[in-house]
């Protein structure tokens, strides 16, 4: 069996390499498409080196962190912490240098995806834009095509960094390591790239829309370039940086889970620690069929071609997932599991459209009450948003319950099937990601074609592909979240394993004061997490706003168009704050779990984590969902309804989309990394804390 779960997983690793390969044949295919005019790539080039010159800084200085952490991590596990304060401790530096090589290599992984994603989101943003000029269809294909090199690269990478290190040390607690260095970076990668993009964003629409009047991406204005380099760091390398942890760390929890709950039969243990890498290879394969069956014909909507080409990936998955627990002779419970999360995820994912797209009674009605003032507007798209939990969670506790009882109906711990389908849910990764790193491109291509003077009717069919590109987004954060909520509670139960086999039953009882403390402190985390994310974009937003009215001011000529305004002090401004903000986010994720640990022992920190993912889920939904239907409420009024631009519903749509930016791109996204994170420090440090604390 041993032989056949190396077979397996170099099938795994062959199929990483062949979407990494496809990656680069689609980056290379954009390349080829028309660059346009020499206008168009003048702005396109200042959106380039202002996103190049972001990511530079922040993986120079990511790196610093990685290489730090890489060295506490090789210190730490040299020590033989599996017999740690129950024997003689041992040293063995091989495993410590493996898990330090094994976190890095994850970071590195996470940092690749999402810098190649970024760089030809970058190239395409002018090609989509160019390519309207001549049909909607091509520059739709253009966008997409760019996206799916964001989405194939991260599930190729990915899927080649797991199966490399489990086939060189057949140890899943090795990947944990590979996970951890992916959460570590996405995680700032995601915060930084929020706190740069909304940034740019409210400055540019609050002074240039609401005080000055002028449209949006209008070339005068001094922040128009800052906002859409934002789209770029932010939405695409944040986001598939984002989705890339989420993607591993659920694999990894199967795994883990896998090698301890099945200990007894090495046989059994081997299946079930490779089946994880296996739905993520038949995932690999229905994304790369399902990308070909996305397009726009004549008179197509591009939201329905994305939609379509979801659906149908997902039929193809459920197919090879069939085939696969069929022919290796596994449970039918894991696929049923497995079929439970790819079910819920989807619809978690259109249940966001619903309360996000202007094609539903959330977001008209949150337009329509515009006209009453700013007020009426938040406090009715933020209630919305409070209802847009509810069938998501409901979505959530049937995946649980379902992947749970399914699989013990089988003969198999139901606590693996949580986990399998958790990865069954995140498995199609690769065109969820290809849609979502879709969103900015069209967005950027929008902006290119008004501030490089291109006709309405180019900007209007970038409008059309924007629409889709913001419904896009939504439901990939509405799948992501959903995802991170499953694979975190398969998280929780791998630290429960860890900590168990150490010989202390974990018990996690409100009755226990110590567990009560750990509950109040986890569930505290996501909000202040989430508080001093939005103060950095306060902070920051507040700056940039009086660069851009200093330029107003001195140099009148920007407004009356005789003179270019200086993009690049609004760039700097937001790389600066953006970077400098990161600190305590990121304290918070992996310094407190381990103070919780070693101060107030397992059990505290198991309410801790508990606490953390019950209100981590609950904000995260809250604030992506509102904050999304809050931007397509403004967008409906500016489609000419209820008054149209520059109405009093207009202006204060304007208010609640500036309230909503730092919710749905900054807050938001950022949380279900941050409980991932906070898993799995828990999760690698658990042996140790189970050894060493004070309560």
């Amino acid at each position: 069996m041993i032989r056949g779960s190396q077979v397996w997983t170099a099938i795994a690793l062959f199929a990483g390499i062949i979407s990494v390969g496809v990656a680069v044949a689609l980056y290379r295919w954009v390349q080829r498409r028309d660059p346009g005019s020499e206008r168009a790539q003048e702005v396109a080039s200042w959106i380039r080196e202002g996103a190049r010159t972001y990511l530079r800084r922040l993986y120079g200085a990511l790196t610093l962190v990685a290489l730090a952490m890489g060295f506490i991590i090789a210190m730490v596990f040299t020590f033989d912490i599996e017999h740690l304060g129950t024997q003689a401790v041992t040293l063995a530096p091989g495993r410590g240098v493996a898990m330090a090589v094994a976190f890095i290599g994850g970071a590195i992984c996470s940092a690749i995806a999402g810098y190649m994603g970024m760089s030809i989101a970058v190239e395409a943003n002018v090609r989509s834009a160019t390519a309207a000029q001549e049909s909607l269809g091509q520059a739709f294909q253009v966008a997409f095509y760019a996206g799916s090199v964001m989405g194939l690269a991260m599930v190729g990478l990915a899927i080649i960094g797991m199966s490399s290190i489990y086939l060189l040390t057949s140890d899943p607690e090795i990947v944990l390591g590979f996970s951890f260095g992916a959460s570590a970076l996405a995680l700032l990668a995601k915060a930084g790239g929020g706190i740069y993009t909304k940034t740019a964003d409210i400055a540019a629409d609050l002074v240039g829309k609401v005080e000055i009047g002028i449209p949006e991406d209008d070339p005068r204005n001094p922040a128009v370039v800052a906002d859409n380099v934002g789209d770029n760091v932010g939405d695409v390398a944040g986001m598939g940086a984002d989705v890339f942890d989420s993607y591993v760390a659920s694999t990894v929890a199967a795994m883990l889970l896998g090698a301890s709950l099945f200990a007894a039969d090495p046989a059994a243990q081997m299946r079930h620690v490779i089946f994880p890498l296996m739905l993520c290879t038949a995932g690999i394969v229905a994304s790369l069929i399902g990308i070909r069956f996305v397009r726009v014909d004549q008179g197509g909507s591009p939201g329905r071609a994305l939609n379509s080409g979801t659906i149908i990936t997902c039929g193809i998955f459920a197919v090879l997932t069939t085939a696969l627990v069929l022919l290796g002779g596994y449970s039918l419970g894991l696929l049923w599991a497995t079929l439970a999360g790819l079910i819920t995820g989807v619809v978690i994912g259109f249940t966001s459209d619903y309360y996000t797209s202007a094609r539903f009674r959330p977001v008209v009605e949150t337009a329509r009450v515009s006209s009453s003032g700013a007020a009426i507007n938040i406090i009715t798209g933020f209630s919305y948003g409070l209802v847009s939990i509810v069938p998501s969670i409901v979505g959530i506790v049937l995946a649980t319950l379902l992947s749970f009882y399914l699989t013990e109906l089988s003969g198999i711990s139901g606590v693996y099937g949580v986990g399998i389908s958790a990865v069954g849910m995140l498995s199609i990764s690769g065109m969820i990601v290809s849609s979502d790193a879709y969103g900015p491109i069209v967005d950027n291509a929008r902006g290119i074609a008004e501030m490089a003077g291109m006709s309405q009717q180019v900007i209007d069919r970038t409008d059309v592909l924007d629409a889709a590109g913001n419904t896009a987004k939504a439901i990939t954060k509405g799948f992501a979240i959903s995802a991170a909520a499953l694979t975190v509670l398969t998280l929780f139960a791998a630290y429960a394993e860890v900590v168990g086999a150490r010989g202390i039953e974990l018990v996690i009882s409100l009755r226990d004061p110590v567990v009560v403390a750990g509950v109040l402190l986890g569930a505290v985390a996501p909000p202040l997490f989430s508080a001093l994310t939005m103060l950095s974009v306060t902070d920051n937003a507040f700056d940039m706003i009086e660069e851009v009215r200093r330029q107003f001011e001195e140099r009148p000529g920007i407004l009356a168009g005789t003179e270019s305004p200086d993009y690049a002090a609004c760039v700097a401004l937001a790389a600066r704050g953006a970077l400098s903000s990161l600190v305590w986010p990121a304290f918070l994720a992996i310094a407190l779990p381990l103070l919780i640990g070693f101060v107030l022992g397992p059990e505290a920190l198991g309410g801790f984590l508990g606490g953390s993912i019950f209100t981590g889920v609950i904000f995260a939904l809250l604030m992506s969902n509102a904050g999304g239907l809050w931007d397509n409420a403004k967008k409906h009024i500016e489609s000419g309804r209820f008054g149209g631009p520059g109405s009093d519903a207009h202006r204060a749509s304007i208010v609640g989309d500036t309230v909503g930016d730092p919710f749905k791109d900054t807050a938001g996204p950022s949380l279900n990394t941050l409980i991932t994170v906070m898993s799995l420090v828990s999760s690698l440090f658990a042996p140790i804390i189970a050894a060493f604390h004070l309560f």
